[in-house]
């Protein structure tokens, strides 16, 4: 089913296409001129739009268009037209609209086959940056053993519309495993819209999630869909979760009850069908005893909790994982295909990775750009080495130490070193509190 607004200054033309699209199950808006067609763009996504050229008022056919290639780029278009106004529709065309159809339609099926047309570019063009995006991340496991339950449980999970909360630490591949179960399931065709919640500011993050109004604060020149609205069909996946502010928490808590909400500084209540799924790297347990996580948040939250083993548990992953990140670092450089000399590889299985997969291809990154020639040698890389068995060295202090070095390397910058450990900022900060690393 695919959501089609219809604008026709014609009731009778309007209610044609809409009765032919709501046979074939879709879900049809009807608007009669440019100004109501813009404000339903504003409210609500749509998959295509379907639009005369010729109509009264302000905002013609040819403005309307170039306001929802804006609005909505990733909606299709068709255009409508009258006999002997072809040029106009091969003008509308080059501003990206899919297609035309000359008026009056010939017929229902007519109608249904161009639409159809125009739904499955959709879905391929969505399906190929899906892929493409995916295709520059590297799976989620190599066949280590300790991964065998987390695949089962997102192979269970996916077909559902239950909501997911991943567990594990900073770059334990979180985000894959969401984009795991959302190509999974039932919404595949719809978008995968990630929000990480420690990468934006506070006072952004309400209008990120939500969206805006014109004017609900300064510098909101127009509206906004915020990323809750872009993910309706689809899934919505909240990165670092832990992160949001008490006043966030309610308002997600009630759009997860409600399944509606309205745009900062807006009335219009706002109807969205998404599947949640969120991930952190805190202990959401405590921070609910604590009182700095909402209980009945996290009880909405964590329906199907999985938990991500960190790198250092899963060691059969490490080198092929290692050989296929450098591979996508040596095309990114525009260098030659680089290999891991005997030692790197060594090295690489004695590394704790505080930082898992994402400190590990930085690590990479860093020894590609230092190797000479066509491989990776030993004094190429910056690693943690793990202890071995009887070493008095604890997790924690193998994280302190790395942080400390990370610290170190960015003169004290705590942004940067947070990006080279893979962690939130504002996680870097307290783990730099609890250590005593000032």
């Amino acid at each position: 089913m695919a959501s089609i607004l219809i604008v026709d200054d014609e009731p009778g033309i309007r209610e044609f296409v809409a009765d032919a699209l709501a046979a074939d199950g879709h879900e049809p808006v009807q608007a009669a001129d440019g100004a109501t067609a813009v404000a339903e763009l504003h409210a609500r996504a749509f998959d295509l739009m379907i639009t005369d050229l010729k109509m009264p008022g302000v905002l013609g056919g040819v403005d309307l268009l170039r306001k929802a290639r804006s609005e909505q780029p990733d909606m299709e278009v068709i255009v409508l037209t009258a006999h002997g106004s072809v040029e106009s529709a091969v003008a509308a065309m080059k501003l990206g609209a899919f297609d035309y159809l000359q008026k009056p339609v010939g017929s229902p099926a007519e109608l249904r086959l161009l639409v159809s047309r125009a739904l499955e570019r959709r879905r391929l063009v969505a399906k190929d940056e899906v892929q493409r995006e995916m295709r520059r991340m590297p799976p989620l496991t190599y066949g280590d053993p300790v991964m065998q339950p987390v695949v089962n449980a997102l192979e269970r999970v996916a077909p559902t519309n239950a909501t997911v909360l991943l567990l594990g630490e900073s770059g334990t591949g979180k985000e894959l495993a969401a984009q795991a179960i959302h190509e999974q399931s039932p919404r595949a065709r719809g978008p995968f819209v990630p929000v990480n919640c420690a990468a934006i500011t506070e006072t952004l993050m309400e209008s990120e999630i939500f969206g805006h109004e014109k004017g609900a604060f300064t510098g909101a020149a127009s509206a906004r869909r915020g990323r809750l609205e872009l993910a309706d069909g689809g899934t919505l996946f909240l990165d670092e979760i832990g992160e949001l502010k008490p006043e966030l928490q309610a308002k997600l808590l009630r759009v997860l009850q409600e399944r509606r909400f309205e745009r900062l500084g807006g009335t219009r209540t706002i109807a969205v069908d998404v599947r949640w799924i969120a991930a952190t790297n805190r202990d959401l347990d405590a921070m609910v005893a604590s009182g700095q996580f909402r209980g009945d948040l996290y009880h909405r939250l964590a329906v199907f909790p999985i938990q991500l083993p960190p790198l250092r548990a899963r060691r059969q992953d490490i080198l092929p994982l290692a050989v296929s990140l450098l591979a996508r670092i040596s095309a990114d450089l525009g260098r030659p295909a680089l290999r891991l000399g005997d030692r790197v590889r060594e090295r690489l299985l004695e590394g704790s990775w505080p930082g898992n997969v994402r400190e590990l291809s930085n690590t990479l990154e860093r020894a590609a750009i230092l190797a000479d020639g066509d491989v990776v040698r030993g004094e190429d890389l910056q690693i943690s080495i793990a202890p071995v068995s009887g070493q008095a060295d604890t997790i924690e202090e193998i994280e302190r130490q790395a942080i400390r070095r990370a610290l170190d390397e960015v003169g004290g910058n705590r942004r940067r070193a947070a990006e080279r450990l893979g962690m939130g900022e504002r996680t870097l900060y307290e783990k730099i509190k609890r250590y005593g690393l000032s």
